[in-house]
């Protein structure tokens, strides 16, 4: 009797460590759902400005250039302080809003870079964050050291481009692509396992997972964009 007993017990543990597996599959797969329509978004609104002589002169030749830089960081801090009170769906919806303003901010690459080395650098940074990305999912070990290490070493990478703004020199900004590059690769391993983590919290309620989803999109996306930036800067091939 207690063999048949501690069969059953074992039977359903495994059968919930099963549904736990599936719904936090269902959960990852959602966020990079959300995260690829976002870059999908940014990409087709950069290619429309990019094209549009009236566009951009509207958006780099007047002050309205400073608001379409500065409007996707205040909008990552509204949101992150935002998410707990607003609906899922608004939560989406201001993802696609940002991720558009995203598209203004970028397309100015498009007339910086040739087309050709930015589909290049885009197929390069996706192989790159997609193997990192895997790497956080699967690990074993807590990534959270790391994710510190790398936090302080954004804080430092902001600071110095900051000031390279006036010193303006290219072998400064050489070597701080270079770093960028080597701190969105941790971030993308460290936010992952975030991301992963963040499903536990949820504890069931779809409402809750679905921002959760929405708020690890917007992490990785921001990590994607700013990977292939960094290796734009020294792998793209600027136009004549």
């Amino acid at each position: 009797m207690s063999n048949f007993i501690n069969s059953k017990s074992s039977f359903a543990s495994a059968a919930s460590r099963t549904t736990y597996d599936v719904g936090l599959r269902e959960y990852m797969i959602k966020v990079y759902n959300f995260m690829s329509a976002a870059l999908g978004i940014s990409g087709a609104v950069a290619l429309f400005a990019s094209n549009s002589p009236a566009v951009m002169q509207l958006i780099f030749g007047t002050p309205l250039s400073w608001v379409v830089m500065l409007a996707p960081l205040g909008f990552v801090f509204y949101f992150s302080a935002k998410l707990n009170s607003l609906s899922a769906q608004t939560a989406k919806t201001y993802l696609w809003i940002f991720s558009a303003l995203m598209g203004l901010s970028l397309s100015s690459l498009l007339l910086v870079y040739t087309g050709a080395s930015v589909a290049r650098v885009f197929f390069i940074s996706a192989s790159v964050f997609g193997a990192m990305s895997l790497y956080g999912y699967t690990t074993k070990k807590d990534l959270t050291s790391m994710g510190s290490f790398m936090t302080m070493g954004l804080i430092g990478l902001i600071l110095a481009s900051l000031v390279n703004l006036f010193l303006k020199s290219s072998a400064l900004d050489f070597a701080l692509s270079i770093l960028g590059v080597v701190i969105f690769i941790g971030l993308t391993a460290y936010d992952t396992q975030k991301i992963k983590q963040m499903y536990y919290q949820a504890s069931g309620n779809a409402e809750m997972a679905t921002k959760m989803a929405v708020m690890g999109a917007l992490n990785l996306y921001m990590d994607f964009i700013n990977l292939f930036i960094m290796m734009l800067r020294f792998l793209g091939d600027r136009r004549n």
